[in-house]
């Protein structure tokens, strides 16, 4: 998963070990967030570094 640019709710779901719904719904309010700032979106997907910098463990 190191070459995306951004990650989807079941590569989110994978990465945290949370249910696709919940992955869904986090993926979700990030992209609301992004949006709120002025940032195009992608539903169903987050960029890979904002959920990096947002959820804390990832990044080994």
């Amino acid at each position: 998963m190191q070459n995306k640019l951004y990650y989807s709710a079941m590569d989110v779901s994978e990465l945290l070990g949370i249910s696709r719904s919940k992955a869904y719904s986090i993926v979700k309010e990030m992209n609301k967030e992004l949006s709120e700032k002025g940032y195009i979106v992608i539903a169903g997907k987050v960029p890979k570094k904002f959920l990096e910098e947002k959820c804390y463990g990832i990044i080994d």
